[in-house]
């Protein structure tokens, strides 16, 4: 950006940046609450967007497993703390057994330290170019561990059980 108002001596430069583009286009279009962080420009070992990516993946194995039509996982990091400081598993009415219970699930079969989920979601190997645009989530196509759903059964007998 630069700004030059006649008359004045202003003259103002600034860049778009490489981070912080498309934020909710990249995600649900408005449909879901979003933490403001950006994904693409950032490595993996930003909370941004590899927690992003572990709450969608979450998100997506709870409503495979049929313990909710609808859920929405949030996660809040502090620099230096390896474990979330909080996990919210937030079913709309639509939970088949106890909120209380998918969280249980959720803390037992998944591990939501920045580092598990970078290994867990093999975060280091080269796949964000096909997040460049249109998006990072469900897209048909879109061929990233965050989208597989193979943990669904194991979460959902374990919800059943009460955690």
């Amino acid at each position: 950006l630069f700004l030059y108002v006649a008359g004045a001596r202003l003259c103002l430069y600034d860049t778009a940046g490489l981070t912080g583009r498309k934020i909710i286009v990249d995600t649900y279009g408005g449909v879901a609450r979003h933490g403001g962080g950006a994904f693409s420009g950032k490595d993996p070992t930003k909370v941004d967007r590899s927690g992003a990516y572990a709450a969608r993946w979450v998100a997506k194995t709870i409503v495979a497993a049929e313990l909710a039509r609808r859920c929405e996982l949030t996660l809040s990091y502090a620099i230096g703390v390896a474990q979330p400081t909080s996990i919210n598993v937030e079913t709309f009415g639509t939970g088949a057994v106890p909120d209380e219970a998918i969280m249980a699930a959720v803390r037992k079969h998944f591990d939501l330290r920045p580092g598990a989920i970078i290994r867990d979601l093999d975060l280091r190997r080269p796949l964000f170019k096909a997040t460049a645009a249109y998006g990072h989530f469900g897209r048909s196509g879109l061929d990233v561990p965050w989208e597989d759903t193979g943990r669904a059964a194991d979460v959902a007998a374990t919800a059943r059980r009460g955690g």
